[in-house]
């Protein structure tokens, strides 16, 4: 077994020791069983690793020493993917999940003209981010904004390559083929249930947005989503 993986939402590089919150201490003392002198490792989600030993097995307040700091470089390469909520969370946190494991680094959720659930607990989807990350041993946790209108996304970018993933019969690219891994930032767009209405796409395409295929088949939001993120990670 690994030495275990814990979130801290930050830290000070002066101090020498942390207290970790209850939740955390709890999980660590009572559901793992762990003791004074065994090993920890602390991410704050910003690319720090802490090695750290338990100097205080507190079920309430567990104080950890910090024994080193390491600091992970980010991707060379910004993905940012922006997906429609769709009616279902549990389909839209498998998204969450999955595309945290793999390593996309900004997730935009859309609120389109088919959109039909536009309810979103941040707090809780911030936390499937946490516990994705934590359990693919990263040190970097994707960004996750606010939902926003397909409109304020759909506009100027500052992204270097940006696609839209459609369903309509026009002419479209393969992602596959057309991800270029030379480049800092990629965006693609992920349409609702219902797919993008013709003017969304248009309006992508009017901001240089390339519209592309994710393969031969009718793909679910969340499933476009999770292909849309292999492909690009895969072009690395």
């Amino acid at each position: 077994m690994g030495i275990p993986f814990f979130y801290i939402q930050e830290f000070e590089p002066s101090h020498s020791k942390i207290t970790l919150n209850e939740d955390t201490s709890k999980h660590i003392i009572q559901v793992l069983r762990m003791k004074e002198g065994e090993k920890l490792n602390l991410t704050d989600g910003k690319g720090s690793l802490l090695a750290t030993k338990i100097i205080s097995d507190n079920k309430k307040k567990c104080e950890v020493d910090i024994e080193s700091v390491q600091q992970e470089a980010p991707a060379s390469r910004k993905i940012s993917i922006g997906i429609s909520l769709v009616k279902n969370n549990n389909r839209f946190e498998w998204f969450l999940e999955k595309a945290t494991e793999i390593g996309i680094q900004e997730i935009i959720p859309l609120i389109c003209e088919r959109t039909e659930k536009q309810k979103f607990r941040f707090e809780r989807m911030q936390g499937i981010l946490v516990s994705a990350m934590l359990q693919s041993q990263q040190c970097w946790l994707p960004v996750l904004q606010e939902p926003v209108a397909f409109r304020n996304v759909a506009g100027p970018s500052p992204h270097q390559q940006k696609f839209i993933a459609h369903c309509l019969d026009e002419k479209k690219g393969s992602l596959a083929s057309l991800a270029n891994s030379s480049l800092d930032s990629q965006i693609i767009l992920i349409g609702p249930e219902g797919d993008f209405t013709k003017q969304e796409i248009e309006l992508a395409m009017h901001y240089h947005f390339v519209p592309v295929t994710l393969g031969q088949t009718r793909l679910r939001t969340e499933t476009a989503g999770m292909v849309a993120a292999t492909l690009l990670k895969i072009s690395e």
